[in-house]
């Protein structure tokens, strides 16, 4: 019995992240909807707001999402006037994401969120650090392989 230990769902690192994340992913998804973004199309604002301007490789990078995810996003983003996309006038091979003034405006709306979001979490700050660390551990060493 004991070679099959392994397969036991409560010894598996990679369930409580995966159950975590989707219902922390739950949580936010009524001041989402207030706002009309889907998650996906929040974490690519937040960049955005952060960024004003960036190309869409080193989007999807950053947001460790692939083309055919991050594509359908950015063209909701931009058919809602949130963002415009342009060729880089330096290599009309790169595409490249701008926020628009409706996206800076859009902003203002989102700005709550987090606040919102964290009191839903009963997490100690120093535990929040740990945690958010690690996952960043984790994710870097997945990358560098």
């Amino acid at each position: 019995m004991a070679e099959y230990d392994a397969l036991k769902l409560d010894h598996q690192l990679c369930f409580p992240l995966y159950a975590a994340s989707r219902e922390i992913i739950k949580l936010y998804h009524g001041p989402l909807t207030k706002i009309g973004l889907t998650y996906t199309q929040y974490i690519t604002m937040m960049v955005l707001w952060e960024e004003k301007k960036i190309n869409v490789k080193s989007l999807g990078k950053r947001l460790f999402l692939d083309s055919g995810t991050l594509t359908p996003v950015l063209k909701t983003l931009e058919k809602e006037g949130y963002i415009s996309r342009i060729r880089s006038s330096e290599d009309e091979r790169v595409l490249m994401v701008e926020i628009t003034r409706e996206g800076e405006k859009l902003k203002e709306k989102a700005a709550e969120i987090p606040k919102e979001i964290g009191s839903c979490i009963s997490l100690k700050e120093q535990d929040a650090k740990e945690l958010y660390r690690i996952l960043y551990t984790i994710l870097e060493n997945r990358n560098s392989q």
